[in-house]
């Protein structure tokens, strides 16, 4: 591990971002609402319902259960976010605009990453949304409706620590942190030998469920190296002090979930083609600044690359 004294971060800098003007406890930074700006601007209410599209889902579907978890603050955007009660991001304006398109609501239940797609499984949920990639591991249980390009990528302190990493050698002696029950979590395990066939010390793994004690690990010297969603870490890099987006390893493609032969899954993704055409796909990725990761055209559960 690098150095575990005192960052360019500062403990009490890295608290602004995390509690900003809120209220939040040092036992739960994230809680506050964080006062860093987004885009407020309104990309969906004007869509109108496509009759046709409508028709797919079974007969007479007015409203979807749709799993999700909830994010806090700012903290997780681009993807997701809660500020003054309201969900904001790029995740929330695509659902909402799928939903106006079919002409049906979502009814939100949060859960966590890990049991999102079991829900959707034994039908809790009739969709599932959390950035999930498509996986061949997934795709034996869930069908994806794809929506989105992320990838998996790497940061890190901008002061001191690697300048770069690409491969998972350049990860060999550090301490990386990650989300359980992920894809990245899946290519750090398949990857653990690689530090050990060069001859190089292995890195060690720390899995969290939310963001903050990334940051406070960053802080502190604990953390070396956060791998997770591209969108998010270059989001990051310019929202939370002191840290540099380090390298992309891989991209995957981003579905929503649905129960296997669901034909909720073709609905969602002809529906997504439709905002692709129309042009609103467009306006919601310009919107959140990440029109690089769009995708041409969305697919049902397309071979994956994991």
């Amino acid at each position: 591990m690098f150095r575990s004294g005192v960052l360019g971060i500062s403990l009490a800098a890295l608290a602004m971002v995390l509690t900003a003007c809120g209220s939040a406890t040092a036992e739960d930074p994230a809680a506050a609402t964080s006062s860093v700006p987004y885009p407020t601007q309104d990309v969906v209410s004007s869509l109108a319902v496509d009759v046709a599209l409508h028709a797919e889902l079974p007969p007479s579907t007015t409203s979807l259960t749709l799993g999700t978890t909830l994010s806090p603050g700012t903290a997780s955007l681009p993807h997701g976010g809660t500020v003054n009660g309201k969900n904001v991001g790029l995740d929330v304006d695509l659902r909402d605009a799928v939903a106006k398109v079919l002409g049906i609501t979502w009814t939100v239940q949060n859960g966590t990453f890990e049991t999102i797609i079991p829900g959707v499984q034994n039908g809790k949920y009739d969709v599932g949304q959390d950035n999930f990639g498509v996986t061949a591991a997934r795709e034996k249980v869930v069908d994806f409706a794809t929506y989105l390009s992320d990838g998996q990528s790497f940061l890190g302190p901008a002061d001191h620590g690697p300048t770069g990493v690409k491969t998972l050698q350049d990860l060999c002696g550090l301490t990386v942190a990650t989300s359980p029950g992920s894809t990245f979590q899946q290519i750090l395990t398949s990857g653990a030998d690689k530090c050990a066939a060069a001859g190089k010390k292995p890195y060690s793994v720390q899995l969290f469920s939310d963001t903050a004690p990334i940051w406070l690990g960053l802080a502190n010297g604990k953390v070396d190296v956060y791998f997770g969603p591209t969108l998010s870490l270059k989001y990051d890099e310019t929202h939370v002090p002191n840290t540099k987006f380090l390298g992309q390893f891989s991209s995957t493609p981003v579905g929503f979930v649905t129960g296997k032969g669901s034909p909720v899954a073709k609905a969602v993704s002809d529906a997504v083609n439709k905002l692709i055409a129309t042009g609103d796909y467009a306006k919601i990725l310009g919107k959140w600044g990440v029109d690089s990761s769009g995708i041409t055209q969305s697919a049902v559960s397309p071979t994956p690359t994991l």
